[in-house]
């Protein structure tokens, strides 16, 4: 069969090596694999299948420096892996038995006990053998935080593939953002990355292990793993057994592109993935070691495993080059040949391609004319209304703004005057509130245009004072302080020193009152991720670096606070829907595909602020501009269309996955009627943000000339492209009167 398209130059920055116990492990995997059951009599495999996809030979580039008795363990994690993705494959996916697939991954779970030492069922196939023993032997010698981990991720990995069961069932094409979401879980790279604390002996401290540089350098680990093995997998999935849950066949369909054309743009995406690991190490894993204090040997744990990732990223792709079970061809070796290092060194160079789109989202030239900002149709299948008590939520957040000092120059800090009161008046926040919430009391509209004033005030705030300074130690000290003013036991705070600080006093205390500890504290984290997304804008401005688009998307809906407005909706849902629902992947993708069409809503209006009179680098449109290399209009098409496909993706979650969801998880009429009524709200939430674009004062050229837009002496990312949608998502609750 002739290859549907040529494999690209890749960029390969590690030279791969092979661990010396590659035999070892091949002769064991094989007793072991036969042991389970997972061969002669498997209806899966023969012996032929594992000789030829050779997974020994995976582990021993991917894990090159662990002992041998590692090196067989692991092995048959991914012998037990690539089993269970096959056995799934003909069970389930080929007869679209989705309910007969869910009550076999329902099972899994239990082979993965938390309690050391709890009993298991008594497994019923190979899949289930094999967990059960890989378990008992890995959980030992790890912490039981790293178990926990690792069995989230495994329970992912499984899991999603209903996801992907469902896809096939509907025909349906994921969107290129819906696509890496569920990628990470259903491919199982998180997984491997966990795998790499074992081999490598470098287990991450708790201490760091959530932080923002570990899940960006995991995220982009998966990333490149799952997109190289997607180039490699095309002509088997996609032609051969029938799979739409493909990079290559997902940038085809969205972008309305050749074969070949789409491969190279998955092949783009990739290396701008590996960039992006490559930046996360050298600029924020230092500083996030120093903050956390890690001694030595924990600093010395975490720098093994990022070269377990590299290790592995370089091992996979020789290994994809190697293997029978890909399209390799022009590039196959011998799969049980000795390493053919000249090969491999010869890729271990930056490629054209590589090197000019990172010196594209270096080079970006700030404060360029662009004119008034190219708006397309926007077309909502739903809408909302305005709420009554708008034009008294005008005045009253004046006097706010005032009496919180917002609107004044802030003691001993050089031009902070950045609002004054025609410049407030001009945002219009009110009018944002009263369109997410228009059956808001006058008290609920009050505090939810005071919070949308105080996030996009300290939006536009730290760009000043700590943007222009490069200052990026003051603000991370000033980020710092805020939780300060955000106690979840009650206590004292300190005295406010700006308007910022006390701003968030007054709204933490009345907004936080009537919370439980658990919902206090989940509130503080959300508030606390969205203003630290502002250090991760000025860490940006000062490299002078357009980001990498999913780390852009993904930070987006950080700073949007999405994370907010869930767990602000459950206090109005109580415990009448279960926590693991709202952790469920359909609920989390219903609510990140609303939040990066309100993003990319902003983007599109905030392009000419942005771009022409602020220097601007967050910016989507930028963004696709950057990593396509096309020009300005062509960049608004392509997000307009991702928009589109978010707002599609939305209805089709809340239109066909959550009625599978709730049957799921056997949910009551109330539980539905709750769920029901937060999609009602969600819909609210993405009209009225689009009512106040439409209708406020702050990206008309007009505005942007009399400079009530914003204050143009800025340099660096500021207004509410970043922050209207974040906080407003705040307030859904709030607004909603459940708080």
């Amino acid at each position: 069969m002739a290859q549907p398209f040529t494999l690209p130059d890749f960029y390969v920055p590690h030279p791969a090596r092979l661990n010396p116990h590659v035999e070892e492990a091949r002769r064991h995997t094989k007793e072991w694999a036969r042991g389970m059951g997972m061969l002669e009599g498997s209806g899966v495999w023969e012996e032929k299948d594992l000789d030829s996809h050779d997974y020994a030979l995976l582990c021993a580039y991917t894990h090159p420096d662990c002992s041998s008795e590692a090196l067989s363990l692991v092995t048959d994690w991914y012998v037990w892996v690539f089993f269970f993705d096959d056995h799934f494959l003909e069970l389930f996916k080929r007869s679209r038995d989705r309910e007969g697939g869910k009550r076999y991954l329902d099972r899994l779970p239990a082979f993965m006990p938390m309690d050391r030492g709890s009993a298991m069922p008594e497994p019923t196939n190979p899949v289930e053998a094999g967990l059960a023993d890989l378990w008992a032997r890995t959980v030992p010698s790890m912490s039981d935080a790293w178990r926990a981990r690792f069995a989230v991720a495994t329970e992912n990995l499984l899991n999603e593939s209903l996801w992907e069961l469902a896809n096939i069932d509907e025909g349906r094409i994921a969107n290129p953002v819906e696509y890496i979401e569920m990628r990470r879980k259903v491919g199982g790279a998180p997984w491997s990355a966990g795998l790499v604390e074992y081999a490598a002996g470098a287990e991450v401290p708790a201490a760091v292990a959530d932080e923002r540089a570990l899940r960006v350098l995991r995220d982009a680990f998966s990333d490149g793993v799952h997109l190289r093995n997607d180039l490699f997998s095309y002509q088997r999935e996609v032609e051969d057994e029938g799979e739409n849950s493909n990079g290559v066949l997902v940038l085809e369909h969205f972008l309305g592109c050749s074969t070949q054309e789409a491969a190279d743009a998955v092949n783009d995406l990739l290396t701008s993935r590996l960039q992006q690991f490559e930046n996360t190490v050298l600029t924020e894993l230092g500083p996030l070691c120093a903050e956390k204090g890690l001694g030595p040997e924990q600093a010395a744990a975490v720098l093994a495993y990022v070269k377990g990732l590299q290790d592995w990223q370089s091992g996979g792709h020789e290994w994809h080059m190697r293997s029978s079970r890909y399209m390799n061809d022009g590039g196959k070796v011998g799969a049980r040949s000795a390493p053919a290092f000249g090969m491999a060194a010869a890729s271990i160079r930056p490629t054209l391609r590589s090197e000019t789109a990172r010196l594209r989202s270096h080079t970006h030239v700030p404060y360029q004319y662009v004119g008034p900002s190219l708006l397309p149709d926007f077309e909502l299948p739903f809408d909302t209304t305005l709420s009554p008590h708008l034009e008294g939520a005008r005045v009253r957040i004046v006097d706010w703004s005032r009496r919180m000092g917002i609107l004044e120059a802030q003691p001993g800090v050089p031009g902070s005057h950045i609002w004054d009161e025609e410049r407030l008046v001009a945002f219009d926040l009110p009018l944002c509130a009263a369109g997410l919430h228009p059956d808001a009391t006058p008290g609920e509209l009050d505090l939810a245009s005071q919070w949308l004033t105080w996030g996009t005030y300290g939006d536009d705030w730290f760009p000043v004072v700590h943007g222009r300074a490069r200052d990026l130690t003051g603000a991370r000290l000033a980020n710092e302080r805020l939780s300060l003013f955000m106690p979840l036991d009650g206590a004292g705070t300190p005295e406010p020193v700006d308007a910022l600080e006390r701003g968030l006093a007054d709204l933490w205390t009345r907004t936080s009152a009537p919370m439980d500890a658990g919902a206090r504290r989940a509130f503080r984290t959300a508030v606390e991720d969205m203003t630290a997304s502002w250090l991760w804008e000025l860490a940006n401005q000062v490299q002078n670096r357009i980001p990498d688009p999913v780390d852009y998307v993904e930070m987006r809906r950080m700073t949007f606070g999405s994370d907010l407005t869930m767990s602000l909706c459950r206090l109005g849902h109580g415990r009448k829907v279960p926590e693991e629902v709202y952790r469920s992947g359909p609920l989390r993708s219903l609510e990140n595909a609303a939040a990066d069409y309100a993003c990319l809503l902003n983007d599109l209006f905030s392009y000419q602020k942005e771009i022409e009179y602020e220097g601007e680098v967050h910016n989507g449109v930028l963004v696709v501009q950057n990593f396509f290399g096309v020009d300005y209009p062509t960049g608004v098409r392509i997000v307009h269309d991702l928009m589109e496909s978010r707002l599609r993706q939305f209805l089709h979650v809340a239109e066909r996955e959550l009625p599978v969801l709730y049957d799921d998880f056997g949910l009551d009429a109330e539980a539905r009627e709750i769920l029901a009524g937060y999609v009602l709200e969600l819909k609210h939430w993405i009209a009225g943000i689009l009512i106040w674009h439409r209708g406020c004062r702050r990206y008309r050229e007009q505005d942007l000339r009399r400079g009530t837009g914003t204050p143009c002496l800025l340099s660096g990312p500021t207004g509410i492209g970043v922050s209207a949608a974040r906080v407003t998502a705040l307030f859904a609750p709030l607004a909603g009167g459940r708080v």
